[in-house]
């Protein structure tokens, strides 16, 4: 009961204050940073510039790899690394994910590239995480709803959304999708959340009529959702497709009811590294005003942002146009002048997609700077026709020499996010 009120409370405090700060967002993101500082004051790697009332711009830009090698003096509980990874492994390797350190839940995420990473999350946030999901994405009411968790790996993070009214189920993204089908046509969730990877099988299986389920809500979350997949999906589940943007670092962004995703900036400050002179493409620079455990401070994501200028819901937090992609994604070739160059996956993305609109399943991967091997459904016209565009956006870059080799087996593993652009070398 204790902690239901606690949610209660979250959601209310939540809900309060964005309504007050609705027009004046930067002055509630400096009320929050004031109250922070007792969190930061708690963090021995903090401590010190917490104590000298340091700006935020003062504060060291972290990334996955600072943050997990200063993991030990970042986190407020004490709580070591080798302890909280080996709990964390164990509970991967035996899909069992109710382990904790001193009431402390540990979560394990893979990254997008494969890295993991370590989060730490105490029973306080995890009201707090409750609440934003209940405000944002799945909805308060008494009514009772079910919803389906298509996810690689379960947490109590994510029981805590479990009451009366909300039964949760979670579906295990490393089993065959065979294995689920009965539970989840006999559950018929009322809320459907997945990656877009298992969206698009079930969506396949929907259109066999294997899958009976009539969501409804549809929410995509872990891996980027394109615009065709998108489509596809919003065709066969007859309705739109909502996003949530997370990871480790934190609950980012959330579908307004435009569709838009949409970053918490009621408790996120959001800075932006941009990585065109166009300022069209930048890195987010994260600081999460409620992570206490493990303050997320100035943590540069490597994921590629455009940002949507005038979403016409009106919210004045700030709109995700799409979500490109990695840095990590880049492609890189040496033109014909000797010189490296660099391409946005999302031109890749767009080259394929025009070549043929029958086209709905595809991955590129770049295996040398003199090889890519691409993998899409369909014959060997279709084939060319995406070949013939992806060499004519090579030949814009003044790239030439290029081999690009079909490949009949699928690159996505299950259980890994679905990258449609990556760079893999042999």
């Amino acid at each position: 009961m204790r902690f239901k009120l606690q949610i209660l409370w979250a959601l209310v405090e939540l809900k309060l204050l964005k309504r007050r700060y609705r027009s004046n967002i930067k002055e509630l993101q400096s009320y929050r940073w004031k109250k922070f500082q007792s969190t930061l004051a708690r963090s021995p790697f903090y401590a010190d510039l917490s104590e000298q009332n340091e700006a935020l711009e003062n504060y060291p830009i972290m990334n996955k790899q600072l943050f997990m090698e200063h993991f030990d003096s970042i986190n407020i509980h004490g709580i070591k690394k080798e302890i909280a990874n080996e709990i964390a492994l164990k509970a991967e390797l035996s899909r069992v994910f109710s382990q904790m350190i001193n009431n402390i839940t540990v979560g394990l995420s893979s990254g997008t590239s494969g890295n993991r990473g370590l989060f730490l999350i105490d029973k306080k946030e995890r009201a707090q995480w409750v609440a934003c999901v209940l405000d944002r994405i799945i909805g308060f009411t008494l009514k009772k709803r079910s919803v389906a968790f298509f996810l690689r790996a379960n947490s109590n993070l994510y029981d805590s959304v479990q009451s009366n009214v909300l039964k949760f189920e979670f579906f295990d993204l490393l089993e065959d999708l065979q294995l689920h089908i009965s539970r989840l046509n006999l559950l018929n969730p009322s809320i459907l959340v997945a990656q877009p990877s298992m969206l698009l099988e079930l969506g396949r299986e929907i259109e066999k009529g294997v899958v009976t389920i009539h969501p409804e809500k549809i929410i995509s979350v872990a891996e980027v959702l394109y615009p065709e997949d998108k489509k596809y999906l919003e065709k066969v589940f007859g309705q739109r497709i909502h996003q949530v943007y997370q990871c480790t670092e934190g609950f980012l962004a959330s579908t307004c009811n435009e569709g838009v995703l949409h970053f918490h900036e009621d408790f996120l400050i959001i800075e932006k590294k941009y990585l065109d002179d166009t300022k069209t493409r930048f890195h987010p620079i994260i600081t999460d005003l409620k992570r206490c455990s493990q303050p997320i401070v100035r943590y540069e994501l490597n994921d590629i942002i455009h940002e949507l200028k005038d979403c016409p819901c009106g919210l004045k937090t700030m709109a995700i146009e799409k979500i490109e992609g990695r840095s990590d994604d880049l492609l890189i070739f040496e033109n014909k002048d000797g010189i490296a160059t660099k391409i946005y996956p999302d031109f890749f993305r767009r080259a394929i997609i025009i070549s043929d609109e029958s086209i709905v399943d595809y991955m590129l991967v770049q295996r040398s700077s003199t090889l890519i091997e691409l993998y899409l459904n369909g014959d060997q016209e279709r084939f060319n026709n995406a070949k013939n565009e992806i060499e004519l956006l090579l030949q814009q870059y003044l790239i030439e020499g290029v081999e690009i080799k079909r490949t009949n087996i699928h690159p996505h593993e299950k259980g890994n996010k679905l990258r449609r652009i990556s760079y893999e070398p042999n």
